[in-house]
């Protein structure tokens, strides 16, 4: 080992240099099929294919159809900073390629064995140059139709220290294969094929749009019908996001793409965005697929701030945020009115009917006449009819059907001997687990989850009307832990207000002074839930509004009485978003099919 002398500066040899500058450029064979992707979509290219062996550290190649290089581009390319994207400083304001400084096909030479052949149609020339040679390059002409191609051999073979960091050959294939995707999701209108250890991996043949594209390349087989792009503008730019249906979710954010100017970058920003238009679609704990793809002015964006160019500063990131993520709340509120299920199936009624039946079991042969002897009478329940209902059967447990000793079962109370009216179409048909309303609709049987339907009932009450709260007798004090909750406080003390809030600060201590009426939480857990809203973003009325209805609804266990539950069943059917404000479903169906099916009935 070298001694280090701290203590004295010295210029290090040009090659060494150049070596460990080459680092911050490629970093892995991912980082080689990323540069030469670059190259080969800035050329044009309409084929382009990538085979690597090895994880690509024995071989990374890329061939492409493009542009071509001439015998002269070949002698400079592999220089540093050779370019011919941009003469000076002042282009990048203007620059629309990928790739712009210069630097890529230095970096692979300083690191790897880089070979090139370019031909632009009349003849061929092939490159040969990399770490340690005598001459700079070897330059012998050759065969090959219009195009490139460019190949690495046996990365960082000459700086073993860099070698060992590589991760094993399979995860190294599978960073290759990403950067492969990260450029096809970008540039739909290009055949790309993936070629690993002599075998074709991935082909992704051109198609017309963003969406058809990243169907092909992320989504599982039958997905590609879920799958929507929206459009959104702003002042000197404009993005399409394409995004899943709530039916697709992952558990993590690796499907969550953000593409600027054909680049993936790394913007957690963009990736909020897409999850803060989502809110409320979505489970909890799961997050959409879907990318979001800027096209900018490039005096609008910065991209030289990485040497990888992985990340980029906007100009005003703002403005992009908002645009992406009230897109997307427009979308899915608009997709889901004109899609909901059960609107589709009564889209000729101006009101549902619902039969109440409860049919005693051992007259069932003679269930026919005993319907026609029943009186009709139409229920019609107001919005204040059922929040009555619902806030008798939370609040008043005796009001309850619980199946212990004291009262009849589940059984008995349904086919009660008494007749009982049926008002149409529908029947409800029960309850199951503590949790589920049945109703019979036609041939479907809806399962609705009471504490779901009750939380989205609410939940849209409050987002529509003003919000009632009570002033507290008591104010509750509290200190920040940080300026950021400080100047959140601030910035947001109006639109609290609105949402049933007021808080006022003396000095470094804030107290809460009112709260929405319904709230019945403890001091800590009431300051707590208040400063978590710094993290909805735009979003704080909905953030609020789920956790105020969440705690409000009816729980899973409580038991209402057949006509409350009956009264929530409709209810939850009617909703134009059947999903609570967590994203979960209010209701599943079941057809009368799938169920003769199960049990083998013709």
């Amino acid at each position: 080992m070298t001694e280090i002398n701290s203590g004295r500066i010295k210029v290090l040899p040009p090659e060494e240099a150049r070596r460990i500058a080459a680092g911050e450029v490629v970093d892995r064979p991912a980082a080689l099929v990323r540069e030469f992707l670059d190259n080969a979509i800035d050329a044009l290219s309409l084929n382009i294919e990538v085979s690597i062996e090895e994880g690509g550290c024995k071989k990374v190649e890329v061939a492409d159809d493009g542009e071509g290089m001439n015998r002269e581009d070949l002698e400079l390319c592999s220089l540093t900073h050779a370019t011919s994207k941009i003469r000076s400083l002042d282009d990048l304001d203007f620059a629309h390629t990928l790739g712009f400084r210069g630097e890529a096909l230095a970096a692979a030479a300083a690191v790897a064995r880089l070979e090139i052949i370019g031909s632009t149609g009349k003849e061929a020339w092939r490159l040969e140059t990399g770490p340690g040679d005598s001459r700079p390059q070897r330059l012998e002409q050759t065969r090959r139709t219009k195009g490139v191609t460019a190949r690495t051999l046996n990365l960082f073979e000459s700086i073993p220290a860099r070698k060992k960091f590589l991760k094993r050959e399979g995860s190294e294939a599978a960073l290759c294969h990403q950067a492969f995707i990260d450029k096809a999701l970008a540039f739909p209108s290009i055949n790309f094929r993936f070629v690993q250890d002599g075998k074709l991996k991935d082909f992704l043949p051109a198609v017309s749009s963003k969406k058809e594209r990243f169907a092909s390349a992320v989504l599982k087989t039958g997905e590609e019908n879920l799958l929507h792009e929206i459009n959104v503008t702003g002042t000197g730019f404009k993005a399409a996001v394409v995004i899943g249906s709530p039916e697709i979710f992952r558990n993590d954010r690796r499907q969550m793409y953000v593409f600027a100017n054909g680049r993936r970058v790394q913007d957690y920003s963009l990736v909020q965005a897409m999850e803060y238009g989502a809110q409320g679609w979505f489970p909890n704990g799961t997050h959409p697929v879907g990318a979001v793809y800027i096209e900018i002015e490039p005096a609008l964006a910065d991209f030289n701030i990485h040497p990888a160019k992985r990340e980029v500063r906007f100009r005003d990131s703002g403005a992009i945020h908002h645009a992406v993520s009230g897109g997307l709340r427009n979308f899915f509120h608009s997709y889901y009115l004109k899609n909901s299920r059960v609107e589709a199936e009564t889209q000729r009624e101006e009101e549902f009917n619902f039969t109440y039946n409860a049919q005693n079991l051992k007259n069932s042969q003679n269930q026919t006449s005993q319907q026609n002897q029943t009186d009709r009478t139409e229920i019609k329940t107001t919005q204040q009819n059922l929040e009555n209902l619902l806030k008798a059967a939370h609040d008043k447990k005796e009001n309850f059907a619980y199946n212990d000793k004291s009262s009849p079962s589940f059984r008995e109370n349904y086919y009660a001997e008494e007749a009982v009216p049926s008002y149409g179409a529908a029947r409800y048909a029960g309850r199951a687990f503590g949790l589920f309303i049945l109703i019979e609709l036609g041939d479907k049987l809806y399962i609705i989850d009471q504490h779901a339907a009750h939380e989205r009932i609410l939940y849209d009450r409050f987002l529509s009307q003003p919000v009632p709260k009570q002033e507290l007798l008591a104010p509750i004090p509290f200190r920040t832990d940080s300026d950021d909750e400080d100047n959140f406080l601030e910035a947001k003390r109006g639109e609290l207000k609105r949402l049933g809030i007021d808080i006022e600060k003396d000095g470094d201590i804030w107290r809460i002074e009112a709260l929405p009426a319904d709230w019945r939480c403890g001091d800590a857990e009431t300051v707590k839930e208040i400063l978590e809203l710094r993290s909805a973003g735009e979003n704080i009325a909905e953030r609020w509004a789920a956790t105020l209805c969440c705690r409000a609804a009816i729980k899973d266990g409580d038991y209402p009485d057949d006509e409350t539950a009956f009264a929530l069943g409709k209810e939850a059917l009617m909703l134009p978003n059947p999903r609570c404000p967590h994203g979960r479903p209010v209701w599943t169906e079941i057809s009368r099919e799938a169920l003769y099916k199960a049990v083998k009935r013709n």
